[in-house]
């Protein structure tokens, strides 16, 4: 038409400059996504390094035995932990590190009397999908201790995976947040001071501790927060200090500590959004206008 000129001739509608046009789509961020970017910029403000995570596959040894957690201990079971079929086995391992876990977990040392139990390399060996990122601490903290100890601050927040009943509050898959410190002479009191100021910053300012058991940690403190928005106090993570049967056979010195604690990115994450069952967060039956039409996310940075 406009190379022949047909459009002199022809009439046209006249243009609405006014007229809005089709409303734009682009990308939305989920609840999850907007909440996780607040705790990085929490933990890079208090002056913390984000690890890598991105090996969701893992072997028992650096997912359990490194952490002095005993091979006949009930969250290595099949009902808790998802074991692989292929590759169902790692061989790779520092050789001399291996030997020392096996030592302090037959026979103790570093003050420990150890578990007393013959330590099998093939429970070692079997692969999983990691059931907390304090997997990665401890490779982690193994480097650090290689490359010639350092005061060091490291975070990390990703997924974990456990043989759960799926649930309104429970998945089989959910996001671990994991703090820790590593330094010399560090105390409970530390550990006490630095979630004070990490919770305060998520604009949670009343905090009690409730004495509690890990099998890698000692003392180890259960976190309760009191939630303005429901009106209670709730348990909000675990916390506690490595042991020394963790962090001395990995060559770390024994007058260096570390203080560590975790919580889940799920459940403020349902709080702050008003959300009561977790497999509307997260999961296939995630609605998607709820993404697209979720709120910004605000915390008491």
């Amino acid at each position: 038409m406009l190379a022949s000129g047909a459009w002199r001739a022809e009439e046209f509608k006249e243009y609405n400059f006014n007229a809005l046009g089709l409303p734009t789509v682009g990308g939305h961020l989920h609840p999850l996504m907007k909440v996780r970017s607040q705790y990085r910029k929490i933990f890079t403000s208090m002056g913390f390094q984000e690890m890598p995570t991105n090996n969701y596959v893992e072997s028992s040894f650096w997912n359990f035995d490194s952490l002095f957690q005993p091979q006949q201990h009930p969250a290595r079971d099949a009902h808790d932990t998802f074991f692989l079929t292929s590759p169902a086995t790692s061989d790779t391992f520092p050789e001399d590190y291996l030997q020392r876990v096996k030592a302090v977990h037959e026979h103790g040392g570093y003050g420990s009397s150890g578990y007393g139990y013959r330590w099998k390399r093939s429970e070692a060996q079997k692969n999983l999908l990691r059931t907390h990122t304090t997997a990665v601490s401890s490779r982690m903290l193994y480097k650090l201790a290689q490359e010639g100890f350092k005061p060091a601050k490291y975070f990390s927040i990703d997924r974990v995976f456990r043989n759960e009943a799926v649930d309104r509050t429970h998945l089989a898959e959910f996001h671990q947040v994991e703090g820790l410190v590593c330094d010399r002479g560090l105390t409970l009191g530390h550990l006490i001071a630095t979630l004070q100021e990490f919770f305060s910053r998520l604009g949670m300012k009343e905090l009690r501790f409730k004495p509690a058991f890990n099998p890698y940690t000692e003392p180890s403190m259960e976190i309760f927060g009191y939630s303005p928005e429901l009106g209670k106090w709730m348990e909000v993570g675990n916390s506690g200090m490595f042991r020394p049967e963790m962090l001395q056979p990995m060559g770390l010195p024994p007058d260096v500590n570390v203080i560590a604690w975790g919580l889940s990115l799920e459940r403020p994450t349902m709080i702050l959004y008003g959300i009561d069952n977790i497999r509307d967060l997260f999961g296939h039956k995630v609605s998607l206008s709820m993404v697209k039409t979720n709120p910004i996310c605000r915390m008491g940075l």
